[in-house]
């Protein structure tokens, strides 16, 4: 494994699309830091990434505490050059709009958007001196559009899309590629299967190439990593090829 001084974080490394991301850029010679709210869960991520010789550093991690996602990102880049920052935290809750409580609002937004802001703009303090880096953002569906029951959901992630946005007209002129992932279909956890077998029935999971593999994921966002600065995207979406959309 090719090995290269500079380090990926993963902000919202959990069992499945952070987890994959984390071990893609492992894979390809960068240092990880792993950030979860309980980072006793990175333990199996651990293994796997050393056992096929990467290196990671995985912590317990609230994205919702400033002085904490400054302390993280800041020991990331001391341990070697912060290239790649992957902001990965969901917050992804249904709730009918009477049901929607001041406080499932207001936490689903600091997750899912207040969060997004904190983690963009630290790690664009730190590669700004070095005038280079990626800055990337995990998007939903819910990103575009408002549906039935994801009033607090959406509209934290409108938020989160406009602040990539922004970033990335401030920044790009500067040589840091920030990006927009919208995954615009389930992905396969075991969450969503259960989800999907109660809403639609027995056969719901008859056809696995509707639901989308967290590796995928992980693939979106080395094709962003790698594409050259004269031809960046900001924004990308992804579904599998069966979904409707």
């Amino acid at each position: 494994m090719p090995k290269r001084n500079a380090t990926a974080a993963v902000i919202g490394a959990g069992d499945f699309i952070g987890s994959e991301i984390a071990k893609k850029f492992a894979a390809e010679g960068f240092s990880i830091f792993a950030g979860r709210r309980n980072g006793d869960k990175l333990a199996p991520l651990v293994k796997d990434i050393e056992a096929a010789g990467g290196e990671i550093h995985a912590r317990s991690l609230d994205a919702r505490k400033e002085d904490e996602v400054i302390s993280f990102l800041n020991d990331a880049d001391k341990h070697a050059p912060l290239e790649v920052c992957i902001f990965n935290v969901g917050a992804n809750v249904n709730f009918p709009i009477l049901d929607t409580t001041e406080r499932v609002f207001r936490k689903v937004w600091e997750m899912a958007c207040y969060s997004g802001f904190l983690a963009g703009r630290e790690a664009a303090r730190l590669m700004l001196p070095r005038g280079g880096g990626n800055i990337f953002f995990t998007g939903a569906t819910a990103s575009l559009r408002g549906g039935s029951g994801f009033a607090a959901f959406a509209s934290a992630k409108f938020g989160l899309r406009a602040v990539a946005q922004a970033m990335a007209r401030e920044l790009g002129p500067k040589n840091i590629h920030v990006a927009h992932l919208i995954i615009d279909s389930g992905v396969d956890t075991e969450w969503v299967r259960q989800r999907r077998l109660e809403a639609l029935g027995p056969n719901a999971l008859d056809n696995p190439d509707l639901l989308m593999p967290p590796s995928s994921v992980a693939d979106a966002y080395w094709q962003l990593y790698q594409q050259p600065k004269s031809a960046w995207t900001f924004e990308m979406e992804i579904r599998p090829f069966g979904e409707k959309w």
